[in-house]
């Protein structure tokens, strides 16, 4: 997949509400929706964490600052850089909120809880965590879940990138 196409499916998951425009309270809700998901309340130290490096993502995606980003707002700034030093962060602090006996790593429902609330389909959920779960333990890492995602958005190959998203890009607007 080429990294175009990989973005729109990241993108297609950042806009909750399909009308082609991520706006700020869209990609805040991810904090928001992970933390209830995970039975978080809003003054936890993991949900400040995460609410902090989101604020900081969002400004640095919202370039003119109007509070929406387009898709092409999102291709222009998303890449190997941005990923690295403002998407990780948050896709970490994230995965924390998920990981809730705090090991380290997520089993299968932590992982779906977090993707769900991702605003992934639940059913691509165990597809995509066997696709992240390379030795078969029942687990899967902080390090490896970044790494896949930072591969999908990036355009590399990424074995789980699809199932990660699961939408097909037909599904999604051009």
């Amino acid at each position: 997949m080429d990294q175009t196409a990989a973005q729109k499916l990241v993108f297609a998951m950042l806009d909750a509400d399909g009308d082609g425009i991520v706006s700020r309270e869209e990609y805040m809700a991810r904090t928001r929706n992970v933390a209830l998901a995970m039975g978080l309340k809003d003054d936890d130290q993991l949900v400040v964490t995460a609410r902090t490096l989101g604020e900081r993502a969002w400004a640095s995606m919202d370039a003119d600052g109007d509070g929406k980003m387009t898709f092409d707002e999102y291709a222009a700034w998303a890449g190997a850089e941005a990923f690295d030093t403002v998407c990780a962060p948050v896709l970490g602090a994230l995965f924390d909120l998920a990981d809730t006996n705090h090991d380290g790593v997520l089993d299968l429902c932590e992982f779906t809880a977090l993707r769900t609330a991702l605003n992934n389909p639940a059913t691509n959920a165990e597809a995509a965590f066997t696709a992240l779960d390379t030795d078969g333990d029942g687990r899967i890492s902080r390090d490896g879940y970044i790494a896949s995602i930072r591969a999908h958005v990036t355009g590399e190959s990424s074995p789980m990138g699809r199932a990660l998203y699961g939408r097909p890009l037909s599904d999604i607007p051009a």
